[in-house]
């Protein structure tokens, strides 16, 4: 197996600040786009901060959350289904 390496030759991980932007992602809800979220003053700053990179990529509508936009719903898909895939089961999806 080939892991990934970055432009240093180092092991490719994913960073605290991306595993915080994929936290916000999995908590959209996907069944309905009518529905967003709202990251609160008063949440905690990593929280914050990671809408804030979502909102400057483009994959959220509001610096404070609001809608996914369109690459933000494939984000948020991709990540609600990684982390099905690695939930435990009681037999492997693969069988």
């Amino acid at each position: 197996m080939t892991i990934p390496k970055d432009a240093e030759g180092e092991s490719m991980r994913y960073t605290e600040e991306q595993m915080a932007e994929i936290d916000i992602l999995i908590r959209y809800n996907l069944q309905s786009t009518q529905q967003g979220i709202k990251v609160h003053s008063n949440a905690n700053r990593e929280q914050i901060n990671a809408v804030q990179r979502l909102f400057d990529k483009g994959l959220v509508t509001q610096s404070d959350g609001g809608y996914l936009t369109d690459l933000g719903r494939k984000a948020a898909e991709h990540a609600q289904a990684l982390l099905l895939m690695l939930a435990p089961h009681e037999q492997s999806m693969a069988s």
